[in-house]
């Protein structure tokens, strides 16, 4: 968590943020160690389906690659968007997320709902967008 003193008119931050060290080694890469088995079974996978069938085309294999590559896409945005959630995160000088979680059980179940659906009304809003973008 950042915090911010104003002292005079010069702004200082301080990171005060305390990285969680209760996260074995493997747990913390396993989405990285993912990403690199998938991009090395990309060439790979193109050299079996090739040697399989003499006769397989050009584009016969690359449809099942399609499908590695939309993986690899998409593993690559989930990392880049939870990069960017704590980035702002850290910026913004919010609490840790544990803290807010606790804050959050703590209020009346009638705010609870409220957020709750706030948060459904706002996807909802945000998928027709991106449909009425599409179409």
């Amino acid at each position: 968590m950042n915090t911010l003193n104003i002292l005079n008119t010069e702004v200082t931050e301080t990171n005060t943020f305390k990285p969680r060290n209760n996260m074995n080694r493997l747990s913390k890469y396993a989405g990285y160690l993912l990403l690199f088995l998938l991009i090395l079974l990309w060439p790979i996978t193109h050299l079996m389906i090739k040697g399989t069938d003499a006769t397989v085309g050009y584009l016969d294999p690359n449809i099942w690659l399609l499908i590695l590559i939309s993986l690899i896409t998409f593993m690559i945005m989930i990392g880049l968007c939870w990069w960017l959630l704590q980035q702002f995160w850290i910026r913004l000088g919010l609490p840790r997320l544990e803290s807010m979680v606790l804050q959050f059980k703590n209020i009346p179940s009638w705010q609870q709902l409220g957020f709750y659906w706030l948060c459904f009304i706002s996807l909802l809003l945000a998928a027709i967008g991106v449909l009425t973008a599409v179409l």
